[in-house]
C-alpha cells in the first residue's frame, strides 16, 4: 500500500513523489521545488480581480496549474523576476 501524504488541499506527496490531488500527475520529487513543472499564468495583479485589487508598482499574480488536468495548484504574489516562493515538502 502507497503512503499518501497530504501537502495541501490540491497537492499530495506518494511514493517519494509530489503530485497533483485531483489526476495524480507527479510534478517533482519530494524535497524538490514542484512550481517549475506546472503551468504558469502570470499578470499583474490589477487584471486578475478589478479595482479592488489595484495596486501601486507592478505586483504580479502568479497561478501555478497541474499541466495533466488543469486544477489550480497554488497562486501568490511577486514582483518581476523574484523567483518562486519555495514550496518543498519531503516526509522521508
Amino acid at each position: 500500500m502507497t503512503d499518501i501524504r497530504s501537502v495541501s488541499p490540491t497537492l499530495v506527496q506518494k511514493a517519494g513523489q509530489i503530485a497533483c490531488r485531483a489526476c495524480g500527475h507527479e510534478l517533482a520529487a519530494a524535497g524538490e521545488g514542484w512550481k517549475e513543472h506546472a503551468v504558469l499564468d502570470e499578470k499583474p495583479l490589477g487584471d486578475a480581480g478589478g479595482a479592488m485589487f489595484r495596486s501601486e508598482g507592478n505586483v504580479l499574480l502568479r497561478r501555478f496549474y497541474c499541466p495533466s488536468c488543469g486544477t489550480t495548484l497554488d497562486a501568490e504574489t511577486a514582483l518581476p523576476g523574484e523567483p518562486f516562493l519555495i514550496d518543498r515538502v519531503d516526509w522521508s
